[in-house]
């Protein structure tokens, strides 16, 4: 009977040290994923005259094989546009605004509103999510954009990087908050009550009949029938780059290179 009681004392101890040893797992905290192509790195680039060491924030080569492998040549996207939207989307993760790195959109306003200029990009997965149409600002230009602003009441478009924020439901029914991170380019954009949400104005019915699509008071404005899906895709913390040729915005910019900027 001894012997009996003697065991079960030691299978009690046992136990209480083996639920000790795993304490320390059981409450750590588990590390936050990372995209491993969004560390920095040291990339050499090979020109006419040199060899170059450039700290660019992310594997270049990644970014190639990326723009490659997704065939965005053919859809209309330039790569240049696509290399100033992940350098971007690199420095605004790198100064700490918690970005959700797996998705990327793009608008390239240098294009006519009769394309398909928003890109919706899942880096991770290497899926082109959404391609479709978007409207700049009335006082932007018609068919192409080609003048913008920060100005309230301006009507316009702001160029730059943007993080998406919360959803709500407006005058134009479900849309999404957008916050400008670029002083002096698109910090007022929240303030200006600049939006994702459905147009009505936004369809082929419209480049049709005009040639280019319906004009906003300065949203990113998409087709009534994706709005709801663009929006839950990109919402709470993705990275929005607007594209336009404007000179004025390469001057302002710190989240391009200079060097690198046209």
């Amino acid at each position: 009977m001894k012997g009996i009681n003697l065991k079960r004392l030691y299978l009690f101890i046992s136990a209480i040290f083996i639920c000790l040893l795993h304490l320390p797992m059981v409450f750590a905290k588990s590390k936050p994923k990372i995209n491993p192509h969004l560390k920095k790195a040291t990339v050499v680039i090979e020109n006419s005259n040199s060899l170059t060491l450039v700290d660019s924030g992310l594997n270049k080569q990644w970014v190639n094989n990326c723009y490659d492998s997704l065939k965005l040549s053919s859809m209309g996207l330039a790569k240049q546009v696509f290399d100033y939207a992940l350098e971007g989307f690199t420095k605004m993760n790198a100064s700490g605004k918690k970005l959700n790195d797996q998705v990327v959109s793009i608008v390239d306003f240098s294009k006519s509103s009769s394309e398909k200029r928003l890109f919706i990009i899942d880096l991770k997965n290497y899926k082109v999510l959404f391609n479709t149409y978007v409207a700049h600002g009335v006082n932007s230009g018609k068919e192409f954009a080609n003048d913008f602003s920060n100005k309230p009441e301006s009507n316009k478009s702001s160029l730059g990087f943007y993080k998406t924020a919360d959803t709500y439901i407006g005058k134009h029914g479900y849309s999404l908050h957008l916050m400008g991170v670029e002083k002096g380019v698109n910090d007022n954009a929240f303030r200006r009550d600049i939006v994702i949400h459905g147009a009505g104005y936004v369809n082929e019915g419209a480049i049709r009949n005009a040639g280019f699509i319906g004009r906003s008071w300065g949203c990113p404005a998409v087709p009534e029938n994706l709005s709801r899906p663009i929006i839950n895709k990109i919402k709470n913390g993705t990275c929005l780059f607007i594209f336009g040729s404007d000179k004025k915005y390469f001057k302002a910019t710190e989240l391009i290179k200079k060097n690198t900027a046209a």
